[in-house]
């Protein structure tokens, strides 16, 4: 009987596995993530652009996307109009470049090819040029990568009210 029920408990635990799902936090891709925020933060489009491919998606609060020049323009403006920008997680106050980073690589399921995912949460902090208000947004950004290891699909989810606002502002002031 004891057999009996270990078997039981090792067969109902292997069906409640994962099924192949892998959660990182301090992998290549993750990493990858991390120095791509920095070249964001130094306004460094070049570096920027070392990850994306050439045939990005980029999904801002949208179902359509945006083309790559589109979205590097929207980076620049923020450059442009914000002074600092800083990116932090945690409590209030937290250490530039406290993003949230993690990869998680689903396995292939029926027609759908294997995915890997960089998910990274974040507090984006700026303060505006001209009315000198800082604005903070809880913010989630997601990396789809591609099979040359570079990013073909980006999901940015804030609110940019705050943001875009302070961009007309700047506008205005030219």
């Amino acid at each position: 009987m004891k057999k009996l029920l270990l078997l039981l408990f090792v067969g109902f635990s292997m069906s409640c596995s994962n099924n192949d799902v892998v959660v990182t936090f301090d992998d290549e891709k993750s990493n990858a993530i991390k120095g791509h925020f920095q070249n964001y933060l130094n306004n460094d489009m070049d570096g920027l652009k070392e990850l994306w491919s050439p045939d990005i998606d980029v999904y801002l609060n949208s179902k359509q996307p945006i083309s790559l020049d589109e979205f590097v323009g929207l980076l620049e403006a923020q450059h442009a109009g914000f002074d600092p920008i800083l990116m932090t997680f945690g409590e209030e106050g937290g250490e530039d470049l406290g993003v949230w980073v993690q990869t998680i690589t689903y396995p292939a399921m029926g027609e759908y090819p294997s995915n890997t995912i960089t998910q990274s949460w974040f507090d984006w902090n700026a303060t505006g040029k001209v009315s000198g208000k800082t604005i903070v947004l809880p913010a989630h950004i997601g990396f789809k990568w591609g099979e040359d290891g570079k990013i073909i699909e980006e999901y940015h989810n804030y609110d940019t009210q705050e943001m875009m606002a302070e961009l007309a502002l700047s506008q205005e002031m030219e």
